[in-house]
C-alpha cells in the first residue's frame, strides 16, 4: 500500500511539475512580477508544439504548470518589443495534419491582428489581419482553442466573444456561431487531455467542445488543478516518484492508440505525454471497476478489465460503456480460471495470451465458446504486466521489463532474458 500510495502522488505530482520538483509559483523572489496564485486568472492559454502549456497575462507569461512568470518576449520573439502588444486577447495551437506547414503553430490574437509562431519564432508575413487568416472571426476576442476532428465535426477552431462561439472549419474556412449563454465569459480556453476548459477568473468550467454543455460540479478553483500555489491542490508536496521504485498493476493500448497504465486505485494516459501526465481515479473511466485490476488488454474496439476471477468489457469509444451482461466470470468469458498476473493482444492478432503463475496461455478470441488453445511454461513468476507493440513484448515485474520480439519467442524461452529498467521514456518517473 505504501508502494501504491506513492504511485498515486507521483501521477499527481506529474500533472503539477512536468517531472519537475513542485515549489510555489508566487515571485517571492521579485515583488515586481506578477503571481498566478493570485485572482486575476489570464489573458490566454496555449500549449506549444512541445506539449508545453503557457499562460499568458499582460506582457508576462508562465511557461508550464509552475514556475515564475517571465516577459512574453523572452520566449517568444518580436511578441512585445517590436509590436508593442503589450498582451494578446487569444491564443491556440493548431491542429492541421493535412497541411503540416501550419500544423503546431502557435496563433495569437490581439485586437484586429493575428500573429502567427512556430519554435518561438514568428513567422515571415506576420501579423496579419484576422480577417486574412481566418475570415469571419470578429476582432477584440476574449478566448480560443483547437479543436481535432473526432472531438468537433471536423478540425476546427472555438473563437470566444462574450457568450458567443464562432465555430472556424479549418479546411473550408467557414464559420458558424452560436450562443452559450449558460457558460460563463471565458477569458482564456484550454484543451488539455481532449477535455475543454474555459477560464474565468481564477475558475475553469469544463465543458463540451460541441453542445457548449456542462456535467458536474462547476466552476472549480483553477490554482488546485492546473499550477501550484500554497493552500491549494490536489496533490500535495511530492516529489516524483524513482524509475527503480516503479510498480503497476497492468498496461495496455487500444485500437485508437490510447495507452493506459494502473496501478492501485488509478490509471495515466501514457499516450498525452506531450500535453502532460495525470493520474485519474479507475472509477472516472471504469465507474464499475471499484478496486483495481489484475489486467487489461484491448481487443476490436473493447477493453477487457479483470479483477479476480470477474472480467468487464467495455467499449471503447469517446467514453467507456460497459456491455450489458458484465461483468462476467473467467470461465464464462475466457473458459480460464486461477489469478491472471497479466494479459496482452498484440496488433492485429485475434489471441489473447494470458499469464497465470508460471504458465502463458494462448486463447482465440475470434471463437465460440472460448478455450485455451496452448499453454506453456514460463522461466519467471510474480508478473505484474505485459504490453505487445509492433517493436515486441514487454513483461514487466516491479520496475525491471524483459523484452522478447514476439509471443512465440516469449512462450519458447526456458531462461529469462537479462531485465531491463523501467525508464522515464516509459513511465515519467526520476531517473
Amino acid at each position: 500500500m505504501e508502494l501504491l500510495t506513492k504511485t498515486l502522488f507521483l501521477c499527481l505530482a506529474l500533472a503539477l511539475t512536468n517531472g519537475a520538483p513542485a515549489h510555489h509559483d508566487a515571485a517571492v523572489d521579485d515583488a515586481s512580477l506578477p503571481d498566478r496564485c493570485d485572482e486575476i486568472g489570464f489573458d490566454a492559454i496555449t500549449p506549444d508544439e512541445k506539449g508545453t502549456t503557457f499562460f499568458f497575462r499582460g506582457s508576462h507569461l508562465w511557461e508550464g504548470f509552475h514556475g515564475p512568470a517571465q516577459l512574453s518576449n523572452e520566449s517568444f520573439q518580436h511578441l512585445d518589443d517590436i509590436h508593442n502588444i503589450g498582451h494578446v486577447d487569444a491564443a491556440f495551437r493548431m491542429h492541421n495534419i493535412e497541411h503540416l506547414d501550419d500544423h503546431d503553430h502557435i496563433y495569437f490574437f490581439l485586437d484586429d491582428k493575428v500573429f502567427s509562431y512556430h519554435d518561438q519564432a514568428l513567422e515571415e508575413g506576420y501579423p496579419k489581419e484576422i480577417q486574412q487568416d481566418f475570415p469571419g472571426v470578429p476582432s477584440h476576442l476574449d478566448a480560443a482553442v483547437e479543436c481535432p476532428k473526432g472531438e468537433c465535426m471536423t478540425d476546427s477552431v472555438l473563437f470566444f466573444k462574450g457568450q458567443d462561439v464562432h465555430v472556424y472549419d479549418i479546411a473550408t474556412k467557414t464559420v458558424k456561431t452560436k450562443t452559450w449563454s449558460h457558460l460563463p465569459v471565458c477569458t482564456s480556453a484550454l484543451r488539455w487531455l481532449e477535455h475543454y476548459y474555459c477560464f474565468h477568473g481564477n475558475n475553469f468550467t469544463k465543458f463540451h467542445p460541441v453542445s457548449g454543455d456542462v456535467s458536474g460540479v462547476y466552476p472549480k478553483d483553477a490554482r488546485s488543478y492546473f499550477m501550484k500555489c500554497p493552500n491549494h491542490g490536489h496533490g500535495g508536496d511530492y516529489k516524483v516518484l524513482k524509475c527503480s521504485d516503479v510498480k503497476i498493476d497492468a498496461i495496455t493500448t487500444d485500437d485508437a492508440g490510447k495507452s493506459y497504465f494502473f496501478a492501485g486505485p488509478i490509471y495515466m494516459r501514457l499516450d498525452t505525454r506531450r500535453d502532460g501526465l495525470h493520474a485519474f481515479p479507475i472509477t472516472r473511466s471504469w465507474k464499475e471497476v471499484t478496486n483495481g485490476v489484475d489486467a487489461v488488454f484491448s481487443y476490436d474496439d473493447k477493453m477487457y478489465l479483470i479483477k479476480d476471477d470477474q472480467v468487464y468489457i467495455y467499449k471503447s469509444a469517446a467514453h467507456y460503456a460497459l456491455i450489458e451482461g458484465y461483468p462476467k466470470t473467467l470461465k464464462e468469458e475466457l473458459g480460464i480460471e486461477g489469478h491472471v498476473d497479466a494479459a496482452f493482444v498484440c496488433p492485429e492478432d485475434d489471441t489473447v495470451h494470458i499469464i497465470i503463475g508460471r504458465t502463458i496461455r494462448a486463447i482465440d478470441l475470434s471463437a465460440t465458446p472460448r478455450a485455451v488453445t496452448n499453454e506453456r511454461p514460463l522461466p519467471f513468476s510474480d508478473i505484474d504486466a505485459a504490453l505487445c507493440s509492433a517493436e515486441g513484448i514487454n513483461v514487466f515485474k516491479g520496475a525491471t521489463y524483459y523484452h522478447y520480439e514476439s509471443p512465440m519467442t516469449l512462450a519458447m524461452s526456458r531462461i529469462a532474458p537479462e531485465p531491463l529498467n523501467v525508464t522515464r521514456a516509459m513511465m515519467g518517473c526520476e531517473e
